[in-house]
């Protein structure tokens, strides 16, 4: 139910509900029209670190902006804790944006927001964002896909190390895999995921690369090997946020 101003006497009412947003790679210019119209709109923004802020200038004056960013391996505040905000600021009648980098459903707990809310009874939308899987790459110069090249790609996280017993991740599969492999938040176990897939029959000659803020004027490429890729990032001072993407396509080049 929404009431416009004026009806019933009342100026702003409306049901409250959560907008997920994914910002996108990093460039304010990628955040889509329909994710700008929701900042614009929203009367509580929770943001994340890695998102456009700069997009948080659209916001009315009055909307109450929440820093909930997470550092890697560092202080942030917890997903329950980000989830109950949610809930609690959505039950008191506000329209809350989530706004976080890339797209909300990869690797952005977005899903897990969404059965909060919808536990607690609050109408949920979801306005896809850029994902930097891609994005990244592209703005590289690296197609994830090629005619020649390869058929397909396979995006994965390294955040947990393959010889951990939390993996889930099939790294023998994908050694044999044939397709594009684009790992994210991998950069602290860049070394024992490229000794792995090599373990596991990865030719170590496969190019590598390691795209690190990407889409931003910030952004740095490095080049490689499976062989080499991880010492020539930590050599060129690369870290997160960073994209890594190993296969043929690594090495593409328009001529």
């Amino acid at each position: 139910m929404r009431l416009e101003p004026g009806a019933g006497g009342q100026d702003r009412q409306r049901a409250g509900r959560v907008i997920l947003v994914g910002g996108g790679p990093g460039d304010p210019g990628l955040l889509t029209v329909a994710g700008l119209d929701a900042i614009r709109n929203a009367d509580v923004i929770a943001a994340d670190r890695l998102a456009p802020l700069s997009a948080l200038a659209h916001a009315r004056p009055e909307a109450e902006i929440i820093d909930v960013g997470k550092i890697p391996r560092g202080p942030g505040v917890a997903q329950r804790t980000i989830e109950e905000l949610l809930v609690d600021r959505a039950l008191k009648g506000n329209t809350v944006v989530r706004f976080k980098g890339g797209d909300s459903f990869i690797f952005g707990r977005g899903g897990e927001e969404w059965q909060a809310c919808a536990a607690a009874g609050i109408p949920v939308t979801i306005i896809p964002g850029v994902t930097s899987a891609s994005a990244a790459p592209a703005a590289a110069g690296i197609p994830l896909t090629h005619r020649q090249l390869s058929q397909g790609f396979t995006v994965v996280t390294g955040h947990v190390p393959p010889s951990d017993r939390r993996s889930t991740v099939n790294w023998e599969a994908l050694a044999q895999s044939g397709l594009t492999l684009v790992i994210m938040m991998g950069m602290a176990n860049l070394a024992v995921i490229t000794d792995a897939l090599i373990g596991y029959g990865l030719d170590p000659a496969t190019p590598a690369a390691v795209v690190a803020d990407g889409t931003m004027s910030s952004m740095r490429t490095e080049r490689g090997t499976l062989t080499d890729i991880a010492a020539r990032a930590a050599e060129a001072g690369l870290g997160a946020p960073a994209t890594v993407v190993i296969g043929s396509v690594a090495g593409f080049t328009p001529a």
